[in-house]
């Protein structure tokens, strides 16, 4: 029975973080709309300027899911070495997880001031 609740807990944790989301954006819209705002601040002016938001989010994913695999790879040298798999694995996996995220950040800024 318990094996149930998580995808059940999963599926409602989503569902509740997008109605949050999507109500908060209703509402805020409609604040600024009774306030007589136009529509146009609603979209974006970024458009031809800089990065789009595709290329970074696919950049971020690269690097983290290869600095997963490099990881894994020095947690088994590691753990071949005498280190515990409990602390390898997971210690290499979020450092650098965490490393790829940081050099992401870097690239995008870089690639924000070319543009």
């Amino acid at each position: 029975m318990e094996a149930i609740l998580i995808p059940i807990s999963f599926f409602l944790f989503v569902f509740a973080i997008v109605y949050l989301y999507y109500t908060t954006r209703n509402k805020e819209r409609m604040a600024l709309i009774e306030k007589g705002a136009e529509a146009s601040i609603f979209f974006s002016e970024m458009k031809g300027k800089g990065p789009s938001a595709g290329k970074i989010v696919i950049l971020n994913l690269a690097l983290v899911l290869i600095c997963i695999g490099v990881a894994i790879f020095i947690a088994a040298i590691l753990e071949e070495i005498g280190l515990e798999e409990d602390i390898a694995y997971p210690g290499c996996i979020f450092i650098m997880s965490g490393l790829g995220l940081l050099i992401g950040f870097f690239l995008t800024k870089k690639m924000e001031k070319e543009d």
